[in-house]
């Protein structure tokens, strides 16, 4: 899972191995007698504890309490840039001091879409797309929203470049990830994400795609495209 991949590759056994090496170079050590570390072993340690592991994209929390904003305000007006990430250390410093759908208040929503791509339908980026959304009950999508974002984030989808971000929408009745693509006329692309983000989070009711064109002239009557 991308979760093993993104664990930071020190060991104890390389921190050990480098010193046993600076030790085999000095003969005169007696046996019991304390060796101070080397330099090379404090450069190599100090160098493996600093070091961040870049993401493929820099990536940014977004974050839109509906209740907040009046019936007049236009969609989106309440959306507030929350954090910007680019590598694997940062991601989880954010995530950890974010709240997990789950404390989320109703009708708010939680982004995580890719830098400088707005999560809205009039983004240039995001206007010929679409969504793949799933449903879940009250309090129980903190997991899947976790993979959602480490597969995201981890590059592990065949078609990475069509996904745009993804949303957490915590409702009264219960709780929607939506995952949100460039180009949903390419349907090979589009099936192809669908299968693998329902293989990524074990999931097994079906899925339907629908296209953002839909969804503003059609509101809720908007039908699903693609289903997996």
């Amino acid at each position: 899972m991308a979760t093993a991949e993104m664990e930071k590759t020190t060991t104890f056994d390389e921190a050990e191995k480098v010193k046993l090496n600076a030790n085999e170079a000095d003969d005169e050590v007696e046996e019991g007698e304390i060796v101070e570390e080397t330099d090379d072993t404090t450069s190599y340690l100090s160098k493996e504890i600093a070091a961040k592991h870049p993401l493929e994209h820099s990536w940014t929390f977004w974050f839109d309490n509906t209740v907040a904003k009046s019936r007049q305000a236009a969609w989106g007006s309440s959306l507030r840039n929350v954090y910007t990430f680019s590598t694997v250390e940062d991601f989880w410093g954010a995530y950890n001091n974010i709240h997990h759908p789950s404390k989320l208040v109703v009708r708010a929503d939680l982004h995580c879409f890719k830098h400088k791509i707005e999560p809205k339908w009039e983004d240039p980026v995001c206007a010929n797309g679409g969504t793949w959304k799933m449903s879940f009950s009250k309090g129980k999508s903190d997991t899947s929203w976790l993979y959602t974002l480490l597969a995201m984030i981890g590059h592990q989808f065949d078609h990475e470049d069509e996904i745009c971000g993804a949303v957490v929408s915590v409702r009264g009745k219960g709780e929607k990830i939506s995952l949100w693509t460039k180009n949903a006329a390419n349907e090979t692309a589009q099936v192809s994400i669908g299968k693998q983000w329902k293989q990524f989070l074990d999931y097994s009711d079906s899925v339907g795609f629908i296209f953002h064109d839909d969804a503003k002239r059609l509101d809720r009557n908007a039908k699903n495209r693609y289903t997996v």
